[in-house]
Formats: C-alpha cells, sequence, structure tokens
C-alpha cells in the first residue's frame, strides 16, 4: 500500500499538474517525486496520472485515489493532533470570504482573532463561493464564510449570522416616501445588480422573482460592489438590494434618506462557516466561529426570527 509520503506526492502532483513544481513544493527532487509515484502504481495496480497531457492530469482511477488520500492524510493529523494533547490552538488557517461581505467583516473580526489566537498563521482570501467551493474541496481552502446553506455533496457548515436585506435608492425617490417597501413595487423599475458569479445577486432574481417573469430588460448595469452601485443610484437613479452587514456602515443621514426595510417578513440571507467533511483543524474552526459570532455587530441577529432566509443559490 502507498505510505504516507507517497500519498502526500500525489496530492501534490494533482494540485500542480507539473512534476517540477510538485516536487518543489514537497521539497524533493523530480527524480524522488516520480520514482515515488511510480512506485504507488505498482503497488495499487493502476496508473494514477496521465502523463501526456498538458497539465498533468489524474485518469479517472487517479481521481478515487486523490479523494481517498486527502480522508487518509486528515484522520491521519487528527490522530497526530489527539495524541500530542496539545490545549493551545495554533496552525495554519486559510479562510475564504465572499466579496459580498469580506470589506464589511473583516474590520471587526481579524484584530480579535489574532488577539485571542497568536499562534493561528490565518490566510483570508477574498473569493467567489463557486471558487471557495472549488478550494475547499481541493483542500486548498480550510473554510469559507458563505451565504449558506450551500447544496454542495462533501461539504458541511455550520450557521454564523443573519443579514437582512433592505432596499437603497436615490434621495427624494417615490419608492422610499413610506417607511416601509413592498417587493412587489420593485416590478419594472431600474434594479441595478452585482455581476454574475455574486451569491448576493442570485438571491436578489430569486426574491424578486426575475427570473419567473423574464425582466432582465430592467438590469441597465452589472457592477463588483455595493459602493459602484450606490453611486450610479445617487447619479442615475433606479433601486438595489443591500445587506445589513453594508447598510451598517453607511453615514446616518443617508442610511436616513436612502435605505428603507421590506414591508412583512425581512428577507434575509443565512451566513455560515463551511469546510470540507473530512476537515481536522476543528479547533481552529471553532475559535473562528465563536470570534465571528461574538464580534458581529448586534444588527446582524444570530437567529431568523421574523425573517425569511433566502437562497443562497438558485
Amino acid at each position: 500500500m502507498p505510505t504516507l509520503t507517497q500519498l502526500r506526492y500525489i496530492l501534490a502532483l494533482h494540485r500542480n499538474g507539473h512534476f517540477g513544481r510538485a516536487a518543489a513544493e514537497c521539497s524533493v527532487s523530480q527524480p524522488t517525486l516520480s520514482g515515488q509515484l511510480a512506485k504507488a502504481e505498482d503497488e495499487l495496480g493502476v496508473v494514477l496520472f496521465d502523463r501526456r497531457a498538458k497539465p498533468v492530469a489524474a485518469t479517472e482511477h487517479g481521481r478515487r485515489v486523490v479523494r481517498l488520500a486527502r480522508e487518509v492524510l486528515a484522520a491521519h493529523q487528527r490522530l497526530v493532533d489527539s495524541a500530542d494533547g496539545a490545549s493551545e490552538v495554533s496552525g495554519d488557517f486559510t479562510l475564504g470570504i465572499i466579496p459580498t461581505l469580506a470589506p464589511y467583516v473583516l474590520p471587526w473580526f481579524v484584530k480579535p482573532f489574532a488577539e485571542a489566537f497568536p499562534n493561528v498563521r490565518l490566510t483570508v482570501l477574498e473569493r467567489t463561493t463557486d471558487d471557495i467551493v472549488r478550494a475547499i474541496r481541493a483542500m486548498r481552502v480550510d473554510a469559507g464564510l458563505v451565504a449558506t446553506p450551500l447544496d454542495e455533496a462533501g461539504v458541511v457548515g455550520r450557521t454564523v449570522f443573519y443579514d437582512p436585506f433592505y432596499i437603497y435608492a436615490r434621495q427624494g425617490d417615490p419608492l422610499l416616501a413610506h417607511g416601509e417597501v413592498d417587493v412587489a413595487e420593485l416590478d419594472g423599475r431600474g434594479l441595478w445588480l452585482l455581476e454574475d458569479g455574486h451569491c448576493f445577486r442570485n438571491q436578489v432574481i430569486h426574491l424578486c422573482g426575475l427570473q419567473a417573469r423574464t425582466l432582465f430588460s430592467n438590469v441597465r448595469f452589472e457592477a463588483g460592489s455595493f459602493e459602484t452601485l450606490r453611486g450610479l443610484i445617487d447619479r442615475l437613479g433606479g433601486c438595489t438590494l443591500i445587506p445589513e452587514s453594508y447598510a451598517r456602515t453607511l453615514p446616518v443621514d443617508v442610511r436616513l434618506a436612502c435605505v428603507r426595510p421590506f414591508r412583512g417578513p425581512t428577507p434575509t440571507r443565512e451566513l455560515g462557516l463551511v469546510t470540507h467533511r473530512s476537515q481536522w483543524k476543528t479547533d481552529i474552526l471553532d475559535a473562528l466561529h465563536a470570534t465571528l459570532r461574538t464580534h458581529a455587530p448586534r444588527s446582524l441577529p444570530r437567529v431568523p426570527e421574523g425573517t425569511v432566509v433566502v437562497p443562497a443559490v438558485g
């Protein structure tokens, strides 16, 4: 059977698609890595990689071995950590955060976490949900803070908080005349959306029924951030939806003049930490979850009372 070292080499080649880069990642010579991979193939009786492909690609047998190798190495690390008995939270951890959340979460989360857990080397990446899920499956990222729940095989999650939605429109827009806005009032209006790839865009489309009523003709531009949408609306009119995590960063006078809640149950997005089901860094994950919930502003509810959760995907 392949050794743990050989399993690490298999995963490194799968990640890199190149023998030289895989060897450099593992701090061994290319002949050493190639020889160990060939030995693992002989022991298993299957060809794991198509060496003619550019980049080098796993065969059908190889993809199955890659999945099992990840689980074996994760289980081995859990065993080592358990035997070590260390009580201090430490180690490397990579966290992906979606762009519609990262600018607003990091300021109140990073410093408390760094101070409470100085031996955790945290790397934070701003990525879309699809990119985060792919990276989690490949175990290039340890966890992601994304809109949940996700219907993704092998990915599990735990809720952190809820993020209510509001309407943003230019000051004086008739839509803002009353204290609350009905979703039906958005029908036929100039609704600005984030660009494709943002899960928040999908949630807005789902909430407003745009797919069902094929109203894409009223989408005049696709922006990459809430700030861009706000600037366009302030100059050109129209409206958009914004989450509480962003709304709370606006000046008080802007929020009073341009932001309104929805009538009835408040539409909201659920935010959660998602990981691979075989993730073994549970102590760091627990610390992240606790820190996020403790330091999240009180305006972000921890339970979905009086709200309706908009699906994260659709």
